[in-house]
């Protein structure tokens, strides 16, 4: 699955972790958006392919967007992953991506969205090797740091702990601004307030966008 992004690419990918980006020469405040999911799970797919990657197609120069994965952590500090060691890897996969690729969402974004299409076959050689090469994913950089020697875990753990700390339990669980925007389980949109359209999303972004600067 493609993603086709409006305007300048380097404008509009860049973004920081305290929100705020310099844009056009100007100081502007980004609104946070995360997403919550397990990589091999269907309702991650439904939500990052009918609401979260056609908004951000219209938003991405107005949020501070993260990805954050939804696991345990074991007294020990072993993760475990719902659908098993393999949504694990799929998980660190994806971390791995946007920690190479942290100021360029198109490219961490697009490689995450192309393996859960086809969540089934994570974390296969040839699944992970053909998004790398559509989306520019360096595959050896990767590999580097999903292997044992590299930073994988710890951003896997680091991820879980922040689903945990935010009170996640279901994937897929949007949040706008630090706080619950919209879920999808079951098949189906829960607790979705102000709707579960790509359009409802994209206004409410546009006005706290606006309320921000």
């Amino acid at each position: 699955m493609s993603i086709i992004w409006p305007g300048s690419d380097h404008a509009q990918s860049t973004f920081l972790s305290d929100h705020t980006a310099v844009l056009y020469g100007e100081n502007v405040t980004r609104v946070p958006l995360e997403a919550h999911i397990m990589s091999k799970c269907p309702d991650a797919r439904d939500c990052l392919r009918d609401l979260v990657v056609p908004a951000m197609e219209k938003i991405v120069d107005k949020v501070d967007f993260r990805l954050s994965f939804i696991g345990s952590v074991d007294p020990d500090d072993s993760i475990l992953c719902k659908h098993g060691q393999t949504e694990c890897l799929g998980n660190i996969l994806s971390l791995c991506a946007n920690d190479l690729y942290s100021n360029d969402t198109k490219v961490s974004l697009g490689f995450t969205t192309c393996m859960i299409m086809d969540y089934t076959n994570i974390p296969k050689r040839s699944l992970v090797e053909n998004c790398a090469l559509e989306h520019g994913v360096d595959f050896d950089l990767l590999n580097d740091c999903v292997s044992e020697d590299g930073k994988g875990l710890d951003l896997l753990e680091a991820s879980v702990k922040r689903s945990r700390d935010a009170g996640v339990k279901y994937s897929c669980t949007v949040r706008l601004d630090d706080k619950f925007r919209c879920i999808r389980d079951g098949g189906v949109w829960k607790d979705c307030k102000d709707g579960s359209n790509v359009e409802d999303l994209v206004d409410d972004v546009e006005k706290l966008y606006k309320l921000k600067n």
